[in-house]
C-alpha cells in the first residue's frame, strides 16, 4: 500500500490507472467519487467543459474511454487521494490523427474544492507530464477558460506557454470567456 494512502498523511497520493484498478475498493468507488467532484465543481462555476453537472452515466462512460485508451498506450490517468478519499483526477489523451500521434492533449484536471491550495493540482499535472514523457509524447497541449487564473498560473509555472487565444469563445449563458491554448514542448525537456 502506498504510504500516503494511510491516515494522517497530508501529501496527496497520486495513483496511476494500474494502481487505481488494482485496489478493488478504490476502483469500485472511483467513478462515483469522480462524478461528485466534477458535479460540485461545475455547480460552482468551474471551467470543466460542462454547463450542467455531468451525470453518473456520462462520467462512467468518459472514464471507461480513458481507461481503454490507457490500456492501448494512448492516454494516462491519474487520481489524487488524501486519506483514501478521492480529491482530484486528471488525464491526457494522445491525438488520434496519424500526423498528430506524437502529441497529446491534457484533457482535464479537477481538484475537489476542499483540497484546492494543497498542491493536488500541481502533483497531478506533474505526474501526467512525467507519464507523457515516458510515453514519448513530444508536445503536450491543453486549453483553459481565460478566467481560470489559478490553473493558468499553475500551467505556466510547470513550463507551459500560451500559443493562442480565442477571445470570447466560451459561452456560459450570457457570459463569454476567452479560450486559452497552452503547450509544453517535451522535446526540449531533455
Amino acid at each position: 500500500m502506498n504510504p500516503a494512502m494511510t491516515s494522517g498523511v497530508t501529501e496527496p497520493a497520486i495513483l496511476d490507472a494500474l494502481e487505481l484498478t488494482s485496489d478493488p475498493d478504490l476502483e469500485a468507488r472511483f467513478a462515483e467519487s469522480a462524478r461528485q467532484i466534477l458535479a460540485d465543481l461545475v455547480s460552482g462555476g468551474a471551467a470543466l467543459g460542462w454547463v450542467e453537472p455531468p451525470s453518473g452515466k456520462e462520467v462512467a462512460e468518459l472514464l471507461g474511454q480513458v481507461v481503454s485508451a490507457v490500456q492501448a498506450g494512448d492516454a494516462a490517468l491519474r487520481a489524487a487521494y488524501l486519506d483514501r478519499r478521492l480529491v482530484g483526477l486528471g488525464y491526457w489523451l494522445r491525438y488520434a490523427r496519424p500526423t498528430h500521434r506524437p502529441h497529446a492533449d491534457l484533457e482535464k484536471i479537477a481538484v475537489d474544492a476542499a483540497a484546492q491550495g494543497r498542491g493536488v493540482g500541481r502533483a497531478l499535472t506533474a505526474a501526467l507530464i512525467s507519464d507523457a514523457q515516458e510515453a514519448g509524447i513530444e508536445v503536450l497541449t491543453l486549453d483553459a477558460r481565460g478566467d481560470n487564473t489559478n490553473a493558468l498560473h499553475l500551467y505556466r509555472s510547470l513550463g507551459f506557454t500560451e500559443y493562442g487565444r480565442l477571445p470570447d469563445f466560451v459561452a456560459v449563458g450570457e457570459c463569454r470567456y476567452d479560450k486559452v491554448f497552452y503547450m509544453l514542448d517535451l522535446r526540449q525537456q531533455g
